[in-house]
């Protein structure tokens, strides 16, 4: 579900210096002196970058989720609300951006929006809650259907099964939310760094995870509840991690997994709200 945003409230330009009308060569020397004055140094190579920040709430009750995670899918940049639940993402390149969000608890969401040189730009966004409820007035308006027999929901441990049938295999590597948890990882990149053939390409701040025998600039597949998601993948919070599986390679890979980019690896992610397996 996409999240709801508020106006957007840009930030407003600077006016343009007024100029009397002078001789040509005389505007040539009065704008030349003018910028030694008034510009300081280095502003001819100043940092263009855009700016984004608002806070994540509530779709239900409109209160401020606190620890929800806004990553940049373009960018890796990824920050979480503080006790108010505002956020900040600096350093954005002009152009378009995409962003998800996240929080314990709540549907993820996504939204894209274009950025201006030096833009500072304001978005207010929201989540809901997972098993959202109908208020008291749209289950007035439902209309009541024939009770129909249901299966029991699939429980955990049989969600899990595909897991622990691979781990048995020992093909790949495989960690559980136990020892993420002991671990005490801050993300899913500081996770895999103990894992044998995992390296990292890193560019400034933003790091990519890559194995080891994989072809230069090859990333791995990422395989979100079953589903592949190379967008939302590598920014999954380490909270939301139930189980991982790594294979750095063609010949570790499933079956279930081979495909065209086996050989750059896959990385299997099982979250804490992630669907049932389907099963007859």
């Amino acid at each position: 579900m996409e999240p709801t945003m508020s106006a957007l409230r840009p930030a407003s330009d600077r006016a343009p210096l007024p100029l009397r009308s002078l001789g040509s060569g005389r505007v040539i020397t009065y704008l030349y002196l003018l910028a030694l004055l008034t510009k300081p140094l280095g502003a001819q190579s100043a940092n263009p970058a855009a700016t984004l920040r608002g806070r994540i709430l509530d779709a239900v009750s409109g209160a401020p989720l606190v620890g929800a995670t806004v990553a940049a899918t373009t960018t890796g940049a990824s920050v979480q609300t503080d006790s108010a639940g505002r956020y900040r993402i600096d350093g954005l390149k002009v152009g378009i951006h995409r962003f998800l969000v996240s929080a314990a608890g709540y549907n993820r969401g996504s939204v894209s929006l274009a950025f201006a040189p030096r833009e500072v730009m304001e978005r207010d966004l929201e989540l809901d809650p997972v098993g959202r409820t109908l208020s008291a007035e749209d289950s007035a308006k439902a209309q009541i259907l024939p009770t129909v027999p249901v299966t029991a929901p699939m429980s955990a441990g049989r969600r899990f099964d595909d897991f622990e049938r691979r781990r048995t295999t020992g093909r790949g590597q495989y960690l559980t939310r136990t020892q993420l948890e002991e671990g005490q990882f801050g993300t899913l990149q500081d996770a895999m760094r103990p894992l044998r053939g995992v390296r990292y390409s890193c560019a400034g701040s933003t790091c990519l995870v890559q194995m080891a025998r994989a072809p230069l600039g090859c990333s791995p597949d990422y395989v979100v509840d079953e589903r592949v998601d190379n967008m939302f993948g590598p920014l999954v919070p380490v909270r939301d991690i139930q189980a991982i599986e790594v294979y750095t390679g063609a010949s570790d890979v499933p079956g279930e997994f081979a495909g065209t980019n086996a050989g750059c690896g896959v990385i299997v992610i099982w979250t804490t709200n992630g669907r049932a397996s389907k099963r007859t």
